[in-house]
């Protein structure tokens, strides 16, 4: 008898989680990959990206500039 208690008062918590997050949100749903790119585009820009970091890292280490902390 409390199983069947526990179980019913316990019951729609998913949906109540649902409504609340979407309540959080705005209604809106999460942007995920959908940036209108295929696969490739994707991986081409995330490399441009990462070549892009890559260089100003390294410019800074050329530079002197110790901004950062110190380097042991």
């Amino acid at each position: 008898m409390l199983f069947e208690l526990t179980f019913k008062e316990r019951g729609n918590q998913r949906d109540r989680d649902r409504e609340r997050a979407q309540a959080r949100t705005g209604g809106k749903a999460t942007k995920g990959k959908n940036d209108g790119l295929t696969p490739e585009q994707r991986r081409e820009r995330d490399a441009k990206a990462l070549q892009e970091k890559a260089a100003k890292k390294a410019g800074q280490d050329a530079g002197g500039n110790n901004a950062g902390g110190s380097k042991k």
